[in-house]
């Protein structure tokens, strides 16, 4: 396991403890279980972080999915209040800054199951196609779950997200989701790889499009190269979005669909590949832009 994937696990699990722990320091318990007494007991919202992934409240700053957020307004069929907005629009912003699927590789908490399952599917040897659903059917799906909430008068996606029910189930007990998250395990182990994340997530879809502008992205040294394709076969989002740069047609990866996991830069043996800040106008082949946020070592 490379380096950056190690710090992006420790992330990973982290963002897990941190949702969990308002109710534990209140004298709750997990998964909806109340572990104290018959005394009085705080409200864990009093704290300086509450909430799950969908909405939350960090030091009084309200942080909402972008995704609920336009499921509600659908539902609604009406704009909701300019905090709820600001709310969203702050998680809009700093996703898009950054690189709008890093929450998906950094902090959602099925990819973390997704990975796990494909490493399990390695180790007994099960053959699955790599891809059988065209990555940006996800984008189709987010605009279809917005479309079916205004139809029918409530949030869709959020009745059903494996997200919340990891999330929300281990802080809160709200485990709605656990079917479609159990639906997506067998079909990662079993049907294709990765092909919720890749393909379907409607959180992801959206992230996805917002991902077209961040400003963390994947560079490549193209004299370093040695064309190896390890990247190509550790990439967590599609090898597709590689294609560009292994072609030498470009010297970043502008595919919105990256997550910014850094599974190639780690893969690369020829450290080849690094993350850097900026993104150039076009195709500058060899050119270096700006200085290297992460690479790894070379093993030359």
């Amino acid at each position: 396991m490379g380096k950056i994937t190690v710090v992006r696990r420790v992330v990973q699990v982290a963002m897990l403890v941190l949702f969990c722990l308002p109710p534990l320091l209140a004298g709750w318990g997990l998964a909806g279980l109340f572990a104290g007494g018959d005394g009085e007991v705080a409200t864990p919202a009093e704290g300086v972080l509450f909430g799950s992934l969908s909405s939350s409240s960090v030091a009084g700053i309200t942080l909402l999915d972008p995704l609920a957020t336009l499921e509600a307004m659908a539902a609604s069929r009406s704009l909701l209040t300019a905090s709820v907005l600001v709310g969203a629009l702050l998680v809009v912003l700093v996703y898009g800054l950054v690189r709008g699927r890093a929450f998906c590789a950094w902090v959602c908490p099925v990819n973390l199951i997704g990975e796990g399952v494909d490493a399990v599917r390695r180790r007994v040897g099960i053959a699955v196609p790599e891809r059988t659903v065209d990555r940006r059917a996800k984008i189709a799906v987010a605009a279809a779950v917005v479309a079916a909430s205004a139809l029918v008068g409530f949030p869709v996606f959020e009745a059903v997200s494996p997200i919340g029910a990891v999330n929300k189930g281990l802080a809160f007990g709200g485990f709605a989701g656990a079917g479609t998250l159990v639906a997506i395990v067998i079909a990662e182990l079993l049907v294709s790889r990765r092909v919720w994340c890749r393909a379907l997530c409607p959180l992801g879809g959206v992230f996805q499009v917002l991902g077209r502008v961040g400003q963390v992205n994947v560079a490549i040294d193209h004299d370093a190269c040695i064309h190896c394709d390890k990247c190509a076969e550790a990439c967590l989002a599609d090898p597709a979005i590689l294609t560009p740069v292994l072609a030498g047609e470009d010297t970043i990866v502008r595919a919105g669909d990256c997550m910014a996991c850094g599974a190639c830069v780690d893969a690369c043996p020829a450290a080849a590949l690094r993350f850097r800040l900026g993104r150039p106008r076009g195709a500058s082949r060899g050119k270096a832009d700006s200085a290297p946020v992460a690479a790894c070592p070379s093993s030359r």
